[in-house]
């Protein structure tokens, strides 16, 4: 049998039960080949119910920076009975199964083509703990230093990761020091030179950073001037408002007082959540609400009055497998037409898709930004692999000269040096965008009734209908400022028939399939990075013949965005989909992509005969 080899680059998964303690110790070891130098990216994949249900943690190390997923499993740690014959066939030809051999494997484990690498965790910690709670927690430690040792580790990093982790609680550190020998001496004495799957020190992470979305964005927010959060807990957006208080406890407590120069409000729905964003917001403070596909659904009639009322909301979709309840702790990107069209009547909302989280805290800024420039509903379209998971990205920066856009909003001088009549939904500069006033800035100038219904250019109710199909155009061009002012797509610039449109965290497996595809033929590509689409995107679609859309849903949700945007002949694109609720993988992209191109060669040859 020949055993899978490699240094720097393999997939490794760790098989545990959920509430076991086990994702400290696959993050420890994931942590550890960063500070190695080597590019890693990790995947959490667990149960939306209760403790004791199976969990994996899947690690991916590859030294040339592609760090989405990539299938399949070179190396299985199998530490949950319940799953381990399925993980088990799961594994590779000449893979490796770490399995804790305390108790003798069944004879149905008899695959020949990989290597099964025994540890007694159990019996080891036994022997050398008796409270139970701790048997669970260092039995994970102990087979992460057996792995220190099978993968050729510098094991003083995991040192200086366990004194960093446990600086403020001392006594900690040296046990789990102890427990990572444990499993590092037994792997060295009874496993000598049997795993060809190797982790050496490299330089190549730079000034990069560990992170995930979630904590990114809510740092976003917090450096982007946000005061006020109205939420309603959903999996898995809640993490975003956890970071935004963390953050906003160190940096936004008056240290004369020590009262909050915030408020974080827990409503008792998604849909006052989103009331309190919009109240706040017309207040003139920077005011935001993070959720996901069943919030979205929630918020839509009020995401419609901040629309055609005009009053700048963020939202942060942090997108997950639906529809109904779906499966919660699983990622998807499914949310596209729910959240670009939310709500009843014509409804269009501003959309950023970010795809790292570097990108989630300079589009948090940016929404802000637009949300008030444009005075409407902007959605930041992230989704749990993003959001929950720890990714490796350039270290977020932050310009103290940055001035935030706070639109068009007049003062009390510039109130009373109007000529005329002011009109809160007057377009007087031609881009659809009108002025605005904060609630008490003039004592007499300024006010107005903010409506939902129908309204006149004062902001006066009417049920006119040429005065309400005027204030629907005057919207369209507002629509048309906007795809000047959002992020512009990424594209790589190719001249050739060909085209790939991808966007959010496709970006990760995308990029590396694009790089294998290349070494066959010229294939152009796009990254989208907002809705509305620019006019670089519609250039993009109408240059080439044949275009692959990259999507996790169903229903190729952005394919159908891009067709009824820019009237797009629907033919000349190829959806790609995956919709399992896992992060799209760069092996699945490269068969189903040349799959087509296959396709498409023979059907040529044949019109051509």
């Amino acid at each position: 049998m020949k055993k899978i080899s490699s240094i720097n680059d393999f997939v490794i998964r760790f098989a545990n039960v959920n509430g076991s303690g086990s994702a400290s110790a696959n993050n420890l070891f994931s942590k550890a080949v960063f500070r190695l130098g080597v590019p890693v990216s990790s995947k959490n994949v667990f149960p939306s119910n209760i403790q004791g249900l199976p969990t994996w943690f899947e690690v991916r190390i590859n030294e040339h920076g592609y760090l989405g997923r990539r299938g399949g499993y070179d190396f299985i740690v199998a530490d949950n009975g319940q799953t381990m014959y399925k993980d088990y066939q799961e594994l590779l030809p000449g893979g490796y199964f770490f399995y804790d051999s305390s108790k003798r494997l069944p004879d149905s484990f008899n695959r020949q083509d990989v290597v099964p690498i025994g540890i007694p965790l159990t019996e080891i910690c036994n022997a050398n703990y008796t409270d139970p709670r701790q048997r669970q927690i260092f039995k994970n430690i102990i087979y992460v230093g057996a792995l220190a040792y099978l993968f050729e580790m510098d094991f003083s990093v995991f040192e200086q990761s366990i004194k960093s982790l446990f600086a403020k609680k001392a006594k900690l550190i040296e046990p789990n020091i102890k427990a990572l020998m444990l499993g590092f001496s037994y792997a060295e004495e009874h496993h000598n030179a049997v795993c060809e799957l190797n982790i050496h020190r490299r330089d190549l992470n730079g000034e990069q950073i560990l992170m995930e979305g979630n904590a990114a964005a809510g740092l976003g927010a917090v450096f982007a001037g946000a005061t006020v959060a109205g939420w309603y807990p959903i999996t898995p957006s809640t993490s975003v408002i956890e970071a935004f208080e963390k953050y906003c406890k160190a940096y936004r407590v008056d240290q004369h007082t020590g009262k909050n120069k915030f408020a974080i409000v827990q409503a008792e729905d998604e849909l006052a959540a989103i009331g309190i964003v919009i109240g706040a917001s017309w207040n003139g403070a920077r005011a935001f609400t993070a959720t996901s596909g069943p919030g979205i659904s929630l918020m839509s009639e009020f995401l419609g009055l901040a629309y055609f009322s005009e009053i700048p909301v963020m939202l942060m979709d942090i997108q997950r497998t639906g529809p109904s309840t779906g499966m919660p702790t699983r990622t998807q990107q499914s949310d596209l037409i729910a959240a670009a069209y939310a709500s009843h009547g014509d409804t269009k909302n501003v959309l950023l898709f970010p795809a790292n989280p570097k990108e989630c805290f300079d589009m948090t800024v940016k929404g802000f930004d637009l949300a008030e420039r444009l005075q409407t509903p902007v959605i930041l379209m992230s989704d749990l692999d993003l959001g929950m998971n720890v990714h490796q990205c350039d270290p977020i920066e932050w310009d103290d000269q940055q001035v935030y856009d706070r639109g068009k909003v007049l003062n009390e001088k510039q109130l009373n040096e109007l000529p005329e009549k002011w009109g809160r939904y007057l377009d007087v500069d031609g881009d659809g965008i009108p002025y605005r006033t904060i609630p008490g800035t003039h004592p007499e100038k300024g006010a107005y009734f903010t409506r939902g219904s129908s309204h006149d250019e004062y902001a006066a109710y009417t049920e006119d209908g040429e005065v309400y199909a005027r204030g629907m155009q005057r919207l369209l061009l507002k629509w048309d400022t906007a795809k000047k002012t959002v992020p512009a797509a990424e594209i790589s610039g190719y001249t050739c028939q060909v085209g790939v449109i991808f966007y959010g965290t496709s970006d990760y497996s995308s990029k590396e399939a694009l790089a294998i595809l290349r070494d066959k033929q010229t294939i152009d590509s796009m990254r989208i990075k907002a809705f509305p689409f620019g006019e670089e995107v519609n250039t993009f679609v109408e240059k080439h013949d044949v275009i692959f859309v990259i999507e996790q849903n169903r229903d190729a949700q952005m394919k159908t965005l891009l067709v009824n945007e820019l009237a797009i002949n629907p033919q000349k694109m190829i959806e790609v989909l995956n919709i399992d609720g896992m992060p799209i993988t760069a092996e699945y992209l490269v068969t189903e992509i040349q799959k087509h191109l296959d396709q498409l060669m023979i059907s040529n040859i044949h019109q051509e005969a």
